[in-house]
Protein backbone atom coordinates (compact mmCIF):
# COMPACT_ATOMS: atom_id res chain seq x y z
CA UNK A 1 0.00 0.00 0.00
CA UNK A 2 2.78 2.16 -0.99
CA UNK A 3 1.34 3.64 -3.94
CA UNK A 4 1.42 7.63 -4.31
CA UNK A 5 -2.05 8.00 -5.31
CA UNK A 6 -3.14 6.82 -2.11
CA UNK A 7 -0.73 8.90 -0.29
CA UNK A 8 -1.94 12.27 -1.97
CA UNK A 9 -5.02 14.06 -0.18
CA UNK A 10 -6.29 15.73 -3.32
CA UNK A 11 -6.64 12.19 -5.13
CA UNK A 12 -4.70 10.47 -8.35
CA UNK A 13 -5.07 13.66 -10.51
CA UNK A 14 -3.01 15.73 -7.68
CA UNK A 15 -0.50 12.79 -7.59
CA UNK A 16 1.35 14.09 -10.50
CA UNK A 17 1.15 16.76 -12.37
CA UNK A 18 0.27 17.40 -16.24
CA UNK A 19 3.34 15.91 -18.32
CA UNK A 20 4.73 18.20 -21.11
CA UNK A 21 2.84 15.74 -23.69
CA UNK A 22 -0.15 16.63 -22.37
CA UNK A 23 -2.70 19.50 -22.24
CA UNK A 24 -1.49 22.22 -24.25
CA UNK A 25 1.71 20.10 -24.66
CA UNK A 26 -0.52 18.02 -27.24
CA UNK A 27 -1.15 20.55 -29.66
CA UNK A 28 2.80 21.63 -29.87
CA UNK A 29 2.60 17.67 -30.65
CA UNK A 30 -0.25 18.52 -33.16
CA UNK A 31 1.69 21.38 -34.50
CA UNK A 32 4.41 20.43 -34.96
CA UNK A 33 3.42 16.65 -36.49
CA UNK A 34 1.33 19.06 -39.28
CA UNK A 35 4.93 20.83 -39.70
CA UNK A 36 6.62 17.46 -40.31
CA UNK A 37 3.78 16.60 -42.81
CA UNK A 38 4.09 19.66 -44.71
CA UNK A 39 8.20 19.94 -44.73
CA UNK A 40 8.29 16.04 -45.89
CA UNK A 41 5.59 16.79 -48.68
CA UNK A 42 7.54 20.10 -49.83
CA UNK A 43 10.66 18.01 -50.09
CA UNK A 44 10.07 14.86 -51.03
CA UNK A 45 8.43 17.35 -54.10
CA UNK A 46 10.93 19.37 -54.91
CA UNK A 47 13.70 16.66 -54.65
CA UNK A 48 11.70 14.46 -57.07
CA UNK A 49 10.25 17.21 -59.73
CA UNK A 50 12.87 19.82 -59.23
CA UNK A 51 16.20 18.63 -57.23
CA UNK A 52 18.53 20.02 -60.36
CA UNK A 53 17.13 23.36 -59.97
CA UNK A 54 18.28 24.11 -56.10
CA UNK A 55 19.80 21.39 -54.55
CA UNK A 56 20.94 22.42 -51.31
CA UNK A 57 17.73 24.25 -50.54
CA UNK A 58 15.84 21.11 -51.23
CA UNK A 59 18.13 19.46 -49.19
CA UNK A 60 17.68 21.82 -46.14
CA UNK A 61 13.85 21.70 -46.86
CA UNK A 62 14.39 17.47 -46.48
CA UNK A 63 16.62 18.28 -43.51
CA UNK A 64 14.54 20.20 -41.55
CA UNK A 65 11.37 17.65 -42.39
CA UNK A 66 13.61 15.25 -40.11
CA UNK A 67 13.94 17.65 -37.53
CA UNK A 68 10.39 18.16 -37.19
CA UNK A 69 9.89 14.27 -37.15
CA UNK A 70 12.29 13.64 -34.84
CA UNK A 71 11.15 16.81 -32.58
CA UNK A 72 7.41 15.49 -32.96
CA UNK A 73 7.82 11.92 -32.03
CA UNK A 74 10.51 13.03 -28.95
CA UNK A 75 7.62 15.52 -27.47
CA UNK A 76 4.85 12.76 -28.16
CA UNK A 77 7.05 10.15 -25.79
CA UNK A 78 7.54 10.59 -22.35
CA UNK A 79 11.09 10.37 -20.22
CA UNK A 80 14.29 11.33 -19.77
CA UNK A 81 15.24 10.24 -22.97
CA UNK A 82 11.86 11.37 -24.74
CA UNK A 83 12.60 14.89 -22.99
CA UNK A 84 16.41 14.57 -24.54
CA UNK A 85 15.78 14.10 -27.89
CA UNK A 86 13.20 16.94 -27.47
CA UNK A 87 15.52 19.71 -26.58
CA UNK A 88 18.03 18.59 -28.91
CA UNK A 89 15.69 18.66 -32.00
CA UNK A 90 14.12 21.94 -31.60
CA UNK A 91 17.25 23.61 -30.51
CA UNK A 92 18.95 22.03 -33.78
CA UNK A 93 15.41 23.71 -35.01
CA UNK A 94 15.90 26.83 -33.80
CA UNK A 95 19.24 26.91 -35.06
CA UNK A 96 18.61 26.29 -38.64
CA UNK A 97 15.82 28.51 -39.03
CA UNK A 98 17.98 31.59 -37.25
CA UNK A 99 20.86 30.58 -39.68
CA UNK A 100 18.93 30.29 -43.01
CA UNK A 101 17.40 33.02 -42.34
CA UNK A 102 20.57 34.91 -41.66
CA UNK A 103 22.33 33.13 -44.62
CA UNK A 104 19.96 34.34 -46.38
CA UNK A 105 19.47 37.93 -46.08
CA UNK A 106 23.48 37.95 -46.18
CA UNK A 107 23.80 36.04 -49.94
CA UNK A 108 20.13 36.13 -50.96
CA UNK A 109 20.87 34.85 -53.95
CA UNK A 110 22.56 31.82 -52.64
CA UNK A 111 19.30 29.68 -52.14
CA UNK A 112 17.45 30.17 -55.64
CA UNK A 113 14.80 28.51 -54.01
CA UNK A 114 12.86 28.96 -50.60
CA UNK A 115 13.18 26.41 -47.81
CA UNK A 116 10.71 25.65 -44.95
CA UNK A 117 13.31 27.42 -42.68
CA UNK A 118 13.83 30.60 -45.56
CA UNK A 119 13.12 34.03 -44.42
CA UNK A 120 12.72 32.93 -40.85
CA UNK A 121 9.93 31.08 -42.10
CA UNK A 122 8.35 33.56 -43.49
CA UNK A 123 6.15 31.40 -46.61
CA UNK A 124 5.05 29.74 -43.09
CA UNK A 125 3.91 32.85 -41.66
CA UNK A 126 6.87 32.73 -39.28
CA UNK A 127 5.48 29.69 -37.54
CA UNK A 128 8.92 27.79 -38.14
CA UNK A 129 10.84 31.07 -36.31
CA UNK A 130 7.86 30.86 -33.16
CA UNK A 131 7.85 27.52 -32.96
CA UNK A 132 10.77 26.23 -31.42
CA UNK A 133 10.39 29.46 -29.48
CA UNK A 134 7.63 27.97 -27.80
CA UNK A 135 8.94 24.40 -28.16
CA UNK A 136 12.24 25.30 -25.95
CA UNK A 137 10.10 27.55 -23.65
CA UNK A 138 7.74 24.09 -22.91
CA UNK A 139 10.52 22.14 -22.58
CA UNK A 140 12.15 24.59 -19.94
CA UNK A 141 8.98 24.53 -17.97
CA UNK A 142 8.97 20.75 -17.73
CA UNK A 143 12.29 20.02 -17.19
CA UNK A 144 11.85 18.52 -13.71
CA UNK A 145 9.48 16.40 -15.04
CA UNK A 146 11.76 14.95 -17.36
CA UNK A 147 14.24 14.12 -14.08
CA UNK A 148 11.49 12.23 -12.37
CA UNK A 149 10.20 10.06 -15.16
Amino acid sequence: MNNPEHNSPDGPAAAEPAGRNAGPGRLLVAVYAVFALAATARAGFQIATKFDHAPVAYLLSAFAAVVYIVATVGLARSGPGAYKVSVAAVSIEMLGVLAVGVFGLVSPGALPDDTVWSGFGSGYGYVPLLLPALGLWWLYRHRGAAKDS
